[in-house]
């Protein structure tokens, strides 16, 4: 029997390795702070006592509301060590949309049976406790050093149950059904086992993370790996990077980071903020992952191409493919490799759902006739993987596109309380995940979300596809295009394309912008777009992880609810 999430703990704080605060957000002072995990596993062990002796019990649920802290991470490993489930829950993304925010935050609260809610005071005054809430309490309240908080040595560490919750992880979604994924004491340490292997991550690495802790990304891949496997870790806050991302690339320079991650947009800020840079040293990073969203190829050799000036080498770039509902890690290319594209004719792609290999030299004609698309390398140890036809669910041979399935020891064993999303989610003990992808020499090879494709004149349009194509157009905002299929004439499905907008001195008026991203969407897809529709920035929906959101976008303009640009 693996060894359980508080034994990793224990050893772990005693490895001689811990974590580094930085950024203006985490450090009010904007003066980076190193504790050791030793110091963290004292002052956890003291909130797990108080938990304790505020009457909860293994196998209860805890509720965390706040920013990336080192409160906030300590009493997630507090939880931990009590046997309790800690569930992260996501900031709200825009302060226009608090009422939202409330909503969704409240519904996740309570279907996920949280006994108390742990909140940070600068988020005191935007959750009010309703009549049926669990009590809500500050999150200093359990920290070490307050009133009535006992001593770590008061703690009753709680037997070994691998079947119990460690993380209780609510993916995006409407507020009236929420799906919290659950992942008990085995499928984590599974998950960190297998991520480790795969990715040859071990003592002496440092990771660098501005990952939301409330993301799976930033939980399980950022924290909970190098806290339990004895890890230095560079921790800043979501904000920190976003308002500069060239900070991202500071840290790791400053620090020596060796591995990082970030989705797709992260490193095209990245690129931007390196083109302004003078005095770095990236030498040391020999895993760059890029996930939680699809990877442009053309994003990971613009980055490169800035990158390389500073010592990277192109080695280090690590597309790879993961989910929830795994903890994390689902594929891993091997480390040192870079990136590897597959290059594929587009229209047999779209039309025979069959992945062709096509050369092409000339760059522009390359854009409409192919696609280019990255491997992700294998399962990683403990799951498996095969790609079905999405109707039969026959195994598909390999450049097939189909449903991509997984099964093993990293997988969940469902939704909590949602027997019947639980239900859609296997087919018999392999997990569906909703994801269109081939195999190629055993490797996997995204091709897009299944509910998100739009068939057009007979061919399945990738609305990545599109997406991309007009992201670059002057005017619009690179990373801010949703592309989506709506029922057309005859009730034959057409695309919209919704784009935000922010003109620039040579962008033209907005009539040449929608006329730029009508043009090109014709030069994806083949067929005009039905609608474009430019919005002010801030408009699109997105989740709490900042990925598009097609489906409520797909609402919103049917119910004309998308604000214009004037």
């Amino acid at each position: 029997m693996a060894d359980s999430t508080i034994t990793r703990l224990e050893a772990a704080a005693s490895s001689g390795s811990g974590v580094r605060f930085v950024g203006n957000s985490v450090m009010p002072d904007g003066v980076p702070v190193y504790v050791g995990w030793d110091q963290i596993h004292d002052e956890a062990r003291a909130v797990a006592a108080a938990l304790q002796a505020k009457g909860l019990v293994p196998g209860d649920h805890v509720a965390v509301l706040g920013p990336t802290s080192r409160e906030l991470m300590t009493i997630v490993r507090g939880c931990w060590m009590a046997g309790i489930a800690s569930m992260v829950l996501p900031l709200p993304m825009r302060m226009g949309s608090l009422d939202v925010f409330i909503e969704t935050t409240r519904a996740r609260i309570r279907h996920g049976d949280a006994k108390l809610i742990l909140i940070d005071h600068q988020l005191a005054d935007f959750y009010v406790a309703a009549p049926d809430d669990p009590p809500i309490e500050s999150m200093t309240s359990v920290m070490p050093g307050s009133p009535n908080v006992p001593h770590g040595d008061a703690l009753e560490l709680p037997p070994h149950d691998p079947e119990r919750l460690v993380i209780l992880q609510y993916t995006s979604g409407s507020t009236s059904e929420p799906k919290g994924v659950m992942i008990p004491d085995r499928v984590l340490s599974a998950n960190l086992d297998a991520t480790c292997d795969a990715a040859v991550l071990g003592p002496g690495e440092t990771m660098v993370s501005w990952l939301p802790l409330y993301h799976d990304m930033g939980l399980v891949g950022f924290l909970a790996l190098p806290m339990t496997k004895g890890v230095d870790l560079v921790q800043a806050a979501p904000q920190d990077f976003l308002a500069h991302p060239g900070n991202w690339m500071d840290w790791i320079s400053d620090y020596r980071g060796t591995a990082t991650a970030g989705p797709n947009f992260s490193w095209v800020l990245a690129t931007r903020a390196l083109k302004r840079k003078t005095d770095l040293d990236l030498s040391s990073l020999t895993l760059a992952l890029s996930g939680a969203e699809p990877v442009d190829p053309k994003a990971v050799e613009a980055f490169v191409a800035e990158a390389e000036r500073f010592g990277f080498t192109a080695g280090g770039v690590f597309p790879a493919f993961g989910m929830a509902e795994v903890a994390i890690a689902g594929t891993f290319p091997e480390r040192g490799r870079g990136l590897v594209t597959d290059t594929v004719d587009r229209r047999v792609l779209e039309t025979q759902r069959v992945a062709k290999p096509i050369e092409i030299d000339d760059p522009d004609d390359l854009a409409l006739r192919a696609r280019r698309l990255p491997l992700l390398g294998r399962a990683v140890p403990g799951l498996e993987m095969k790609v079905v036809d999405p109707d039969t669910h026959d195994e598909l041979p390999e450049r097939h596109v189909g449903e991509l399935l997984l099964r093993g020891t990293s997988v969940t064993p469902g939704y909590y309380k949602r027997p019947d999303a639980t239900a859609a989610l296997f087919d018999d003990d392999w997990l569906c995940t909703g994801d269109l992808a081939y195999l190629l020499d055993g490797e996997l090879v995204m091709c897009g979300r299944i509910k998100d494709v739009i068939i057009v004149g007979g061919r399945n349009v990738f609305p990545e596809d599109i997406e991309r194509a007009v992201g670059p157009l002057d005017g619009v905002r690179a990373g801010n295009v949703i592309a989506l299929g709506v029922e057309g004439y005859k009730g034959k499905e057409s695309v919209v394309v919704v784009a935000e907008v922010r003109l620039t001195d040579t962008s033209g008026d907005l009539d040449g912008v929608r006329a730029h991203v009508h043009e090109r969407t014709l030069d994806v897809c083949g067929l005009p777009p039905r609608d474009v529709m430019l919005v002010q920035p801030g408009t699109l929906p997105k989740t709490s992880s900042g990925k598009l959101q097609r489906a409520k976008c797909r609402e919103e303009y049917l119910n004309e609810e998308l604000r214009l640009v004037d």
